[in-house]
C-alpha cells in the first residue's frame, strides 16, 4: 500500500537588501490579513503549481519593487521548514537574498526599512522572518569578502570611497580610506578605472569606476 502523501505548501521569501543615506536597508511590507494582520513581514508568496522557485523569486522581486527580473543580483539564500512556522499550516518557505542599487520607492504597504532594529528585536517581523533577514543579511555580509557584489549597492559610476562607504555600511565597521584603495584598485578585474572624475567645487575630484569583470575577489577584503 503506498504511503500517504504529506500535504504542504511551499512559499518564497525575499531578503531585499539596499543601501540608502549610508545605512542597510531591507524591503518590508505590513500584512493586511491573518496570520499576523498588521505587523510588518519579507516579501513573498506562494509558488505557482506550474512555477519554477526562481521564476517564483523574479516574479516577487519585480511585483514588490517594480524592476524588471534581471535587475540587481538574487540568489537562493537557504530552505526553512520547521514545523509550526507558519499557523496556518505546513508551510516551507525558500528564501532569496536580492541586492539592489537605488532601487525605486515601494508601492503600497511596502517599504524599506533599516535593518538595525529589526536584527535587534526578534518579535519585529512575523513568522519566522528575523532569523531569515538575519541569515540574509550575515550572508551578504560573507560574500562581500570574496566576491565582487558590493558593487551591486554602487550606481554604474561611482567613486572608491562611495564603494568603501558600501563596506563599511553593510560590515558595521570603519576602514582605512587608504589601504582600502589600495586593495580595491589592486584587485585584479574588481573595479575597472573611467575617464570621467566628480565634479567638485572643494578639494580634489575623485576618479569615478565601474565595476570589472571579477566575480571572485583573491585576495578577499576580509572583515577586521
Amino acid at each position: 500500500m503506498p504511503e500517504p502523501v504529506a500535504k504542504f505548501a511551499v512559499t518564497v521569501d525575499l531578503v531585499i537588501l539596499t543601501v540608502q543615506r549610508d545605512v542597510l536597508h531591507v524591503l518590508t511590507v505590513t500584512r493586511a490579513v491573518p496570520p499576523f494582520e498588521g505587523r510588518a513581514a519579507l516579501p513573498g508568496g506562494f509558488v505557482h503549481p506550474d512555477e519554477p522557485l526562481p521564476a517564483a523569486a523574479t516574479r516577487e522581486l519585480s511585483d514588490e519593487t517594480g524592476l524588471p527580473h534581471d535587475a540587481g543580483h538574487l540568489e537562493q539564500l537557504a530552505t526553512y521548514g520547521e514545523p509550526g512556522r507558519d499557523p496556518r499550516g505546513r508551510v516551507i518557505t525558500v528564501a532569496y537574498l536580492a541586492l539592489l542599487a537605488d532601487p525605486p520607492q515601494p508601492a503600497g504597504s511596502a517599504d524599506w526599512t533599516a535593518t538595525g532594529p529589526l536584527l535587534a528585536d526578534p518579535a519585529a517581523l512575523a513568522f519566522d522572518h528575523h532569523r531569515i533577514l538575519s541569515d540574509g543579511v550575515e550572508r551578504a555580509r560573507a560574500k562581500l569578502e570574496y566576491s565582487s557584489l558590493a558593487a551591486q549597492f554602487c550606481p554604474p559610476e561611482f567613486t572608491i570611497a562611495q564603494l568603501r562607504r558600501i563596506y563599511e555600511t553593510v560590515w558595521g565597521t570603519r576602514l582605512d580610506p587608504r589601504n582600502f584603495h589600495r586593495k580595491v584598485t589592486g584587485t585584479p578585474g574588481f573595479v575597472v578605472a573611467t575617464d570621467h572624475h566628480t565634479s567638485s567645487d572643494r578639494g580634489r575630484p575623485a576618479r569615478l569606476y565601474r565595476r570589472g569583470p571579477a566575480t571572485s575577489l583573491h585576495p578577499p577584503l576580509l572583515r577586521r
